[in-house]
């Protein structure tokens, strides 16, 4: 992999994870906004487990992707 293509892999690693970290930080508010709706219990928990799990394997897969890249560009060095 060139330079330049690990370099662009490892600022996507890290928009990954800044993505995943924003989802926790926002779905409290987003459950209060469903609760002022009057919706159903079943459907904020669904909504809240789908959302929790999207920003796990989020930041999972931005943390592998700035694992591997960055192991990939000190072995080169």
């Amino acid at each position: 992999m060139t330079k330049d293509k690990s370099l662009i892999q490892m600022i996507w690693g890290i928009a990954l994870v800044l993505a995943g970290i924003g989802i926790f930080f926002a779905m409290p508010q987003k459950i209060v906004q469903l609760q002022q709706m009057q919706a159903s219990s079943f459907f904020i928990n669904f909504t809240r487990f789908s959302f929790y799990l999207i920003a796990v394997l989020l930041i999972g897969g931005g943390g592998r992707k700035i694992y591997e890249n960055y192991r990939k560009r000190n072995n080169k060095l």
